[in-house]
C-alpha cells in the first residue's frame, strides 16, 4: 500500500533528518507521482561560506545525469538528417587517430567505443589539477591505443561523451550548450537549466560544491576541466528535473517515437551478452519494478534521477557535498513511497560469508592483467577490484556464481571453481560484458626490497597522457611520481609479483588506484603500464 500525502511527508522528513544541518552542505530532494509534486525540500547549506541554506529552488550540477541529454541532442540531429548515430566517429571528426577499428556515435553513447577517457588519464597523471581549454579533445586526439576494440565490452568513458558533444556542435553549427538550450531546455520550459562548461563561472542561485578537507572543514569542489560538455555539464533544479522525468514517461515526447526507442535500446557486446546501459540511461529492475535512471558525480556533488514508469513515480536528488550515496537513497525513497505490497520481497542482500568462506582471498591473472580480492564486510561477501579497498562491491548470489553491479552500468559475474580438499577456491572466472578471464588464487606478497628496486627505479614518459614519471625509493616506500602539464600525483607501489604491482595514493595529490605491469629487457625494467577501472595498459617507457 502506498502512503497518503501527510504520512509520506512525515516518513521522508524522518528518513532525511540527518541532512537537516546548518553546519554542513546538504541536498535537495524532489518526489512526484503522475506528474504531481509530493515532496520538495532542501536540506543543509548551499554555501557554508555565506550561510545560505538549500531550498527547492537551489541550482546544482547533475554530473553524469547530463549524458542522456547529449544522446537526445544527437538523435534530434539524426531526425534532421544531419548525422547517423551508426556512422563512424571519424565521419564527423576525421582528425581522430585510426586505432583498433572505428567506433560509431552509438558506441560513444553506450560506453562501448573502446576509447580511453581524457578525464581518467588526467586524474591518474595530475590528480585534481584543472586542465585547460581544449585539453580534453587534444588528449583524445593524442591516443595511440585503446582500452578494447569497439563493441567488445563496456568501460565508462566521459571522453566519449566529450567527443559526441564536439560532433553535435560541428554538425549543428552552434556551440553544444546553445543547441541544448534551443532544442531541449527552452522547448521543455526548463528555465533554470543550462550547460555550464566550468566551475569558475558564477551562475545565479547555484550551490557551492563542498569537498571534505580531512580536517573537519571543506574545500571548494572544482571539476578538473574547464571544457565540461555532455559528459557532465548540466546545472538544474529539482523542479526542472521532475518535469523532465515526467516527460520520459509521456506518450508524446520531444522527438519522434523511434528516437525514444533508440534511447532505451540495450547494447549488445561482441560476446553476445546484452548490457543495461542504453543511450545515456540505464534500465534495471529494482525489486518488482523496472526503473530508468542515471546518477551523476562531480567534485563536491552527486545526483540521481530515477523514474518508475509502471507507477508514474519520479525521484530527483541533488547534493552539494552531503555524505550520501544518491543511488541508494533514491531506492530507499522508492521503498517508502511504494511499500512492500507493491514492491514485493526485499532487495537481495550480498551473499553471506559463512556459506562461502572458501572464496575469501586474492586472485590474479597476468595476461590479461586482472587483480581481484574477495573480502568480508559486515559478514557479507564483497569484491575489491582495481585496488579500491574503500569501494568494495557486493557479491549477490546468482544462478551461476555471483553478480556484481558497479552502479555505472557495467555487469560483472564471479564464478568460483570447485573447492580444493583444503576448502579453498583455487580460481575464479571473472566475467565482464560476457568475456571470461580466469584468475588463480594469489598466495602471498613478496617483500618489495627483495625485488631489486634498482631494476625498476628511473625516469619514464607516457606519450598518450603527455606525462613524465619517476620511480624511486622514498622513506622506505617505492614511490611513483607522475607529472603532467598542470599538476602531478604521487603513489605508493606494492609488489604482487616481480612484474605486477598495485598502486595507491601516497598523499592528497592523487586519487587513482590500480595495478601496474612491468616489462623488462633482461633484468632492467624498460616500460610499465597502468590499469585502472577506466583505463587499460597506459604505457610509460623508460627514458633514464
Amino acid at each position: 500500500m502506498t502512503l497518503q500525502h501527510n504520512d509520506l511527508h512525515a516518513r521522508l522528513d524522518a528518513h532525511l533528518a540527518r541532512f537537516n544541518r546548518s553546519d554542513a552542505p546538504g541536498l535537495v530532494v524532489g518526489v512526484a507521482r503522475e506528474g504531481r509534486a509530493l515532496y520538495r525540500k532542501g536540506f543543509g547549506m548551499t554555501s557554508l561560506e555565506h550561510g545560505v541554506a538549500n531550498t527547492p529552488a537551489t541550482r546544482m550540477r547533475i554530473g553524469s545525469t547530463s549524458k542522456h541529454f547529449a544522446c537526445l541532442a544527437a538523435l534530434l540531429l539524426a531526425e534532421d538528417g544531419k548525422l547517423d548515430i551508426d556512422a563512424s566517429v571519424r565521419t564527423y571528426m576525421p582528425e581522430l587517430p585510426e586505432l583498433a577499428g572505428e567506433p560509431t556515435l552509438r558506441q560513444l553513447m553506450t560506453h562501448t567505443s573502446g576509447y580511453r577517457c581524457y578525464l581518467d588519464l588526467s586524474v591518474i597523471t595530475q590528480g585534481v589539477s584543472t586542465i585547460g581549454p581544449g585539453t580534453p579533445l587534444a588528449v583524445e586526439l593524442r591516443q595511440r591505443d585503446v582500452n578494447f576494440p569497439p563493441g567488445e565490452r563496456m568501460i565508462y568513458c566521459n571522453g566519449g561523451y566529450h567527443l559526441l558533444s564536439q560532433i553535435i556542435g560541428r554538425v549543428s553549427g552552434m556551440p553544444f550548450e546553445q543547441f541544448l538550450d534551443q532544442r531541449i531546455f527552452r522547448v521543455m520550459g526548463m528555465h533554470d537549466t543550462e550547460s555550464v562548461s566550468d566551475d569558475l563561472r558564477i551562475r545565479p542561485r547555484m550551490a557551492t560544491q563542498h569537498v571534505p578537507d580531512g580536517a573537519g572543514g571543506y574545500l571548494r569542489g572544482l571539476f578538473p576541466s574547464v571544457d565540461v560538455l555532455g559528459e557532465g555539464g548540466i546545472v538544474s533544479t529539482i523542479d526542472d528535473m521532475l518535469k523532465w522525468a515526467r516527460h520520459l514517461r509521456d506518450p508524446v515526447r520531444l522527438g519522434r517515437p523511434e528516437t525514444w526507442r533508440e534511447m532505451l535500446t540495450m547494447p549488445q557486446y561482441s560476446s553476445g551478452e546484452f548490457g543495461i546501459y542504453a543511450l545515456g540511461l540505464m534500465r534495471t529492475r529494482y525489486r518488482n519494478v523496472e526503473t530508468i535512471h542515471h546518477a551523476g558525480g562531480v567534485f563536491g556533488g552527486t545526483s540521481q534521477m530515477l523514474t518508475v514508469p509502471s507507477h508514474a513515480l519520479d525521484i530527483v536528488l541533488m547534493s552539494n557535498g552531503a555524505p550520501v550515496d544518491p543511488v541508494a537513497l533514491a531506492t530507499e525513497i522508492v521503498d517508502i513511497v511504494l511499500g512492500d505490497d507493491v514492491l514485493g520481497p526485499p532487495r537481495q542482500a550480498p551473499a553471506p560469508t559463512s556459506e562461502n568462506a572458501g572464496l575469501l582471498g586474492k586472485y590474479l591473472s597476468v595476461a590479461p592483467l586482472q587483480f581481484v580480492e574477495i573480502v568480508e564486510r559486515d559478514a557479507r561477501l564483497h569484491a575489491v577490484t582495481h585496488n579500491q579497498p574503500h569501494h568494495p562491491l557486493p557479491l549477490i548470489s546468482a544462478e551461476h556464481g555471483f553478480r556484481i553491479d558497479d552502479g555505472a552500468g557495467a555487469q560483472t559475474r564471479v564464478v568460483p571453481h570447485a573447492l580444493t580438499t583444503a576448502g579453498d577456491v583455487p580460481a575464479i572466472d571473472f566475467i565482464e560484458s560476457g568475456h571470461v578471464v580466469t584468475l588463480g588464487r594469489y598466495k602471498g606478497t613478496p617483500p618489495t626490497e627483495a625485488l631489486g628496486t634498482d631494476e625498476i627505479c628511473g625516469q619514464y614518459f607516457c606519450h598518450d597522457a603527455e606525462a613524465h614519471a619517476s620511480i624511486s625509493l622514498e622513506d622506505g616506500h617505492l614511490t611513483l611520481s607522475i607529472r603532467g602539464a598542470t599538476g602531478g600525483a604521487r603513489y605508493h607501489l606494492s609488489a604482487l609479483t616481480r612484474d605486477v604491482w598495485t598502486f595507491a595514493p601516497a598523499d592528497a595529490s592523487a586519487l587513482s588506484t590500480g595495478t601496474a605491469l612491468v616489462e623488462r629487457h633482461g633484468d632492467k625494467a624498460t616500460r610499465f603500464s597502468l590499469y585502472t577501472s577506466r583505463t587499460r595498459a597506459l604505457a610509460f617507457s623508460r627514458i633514464g
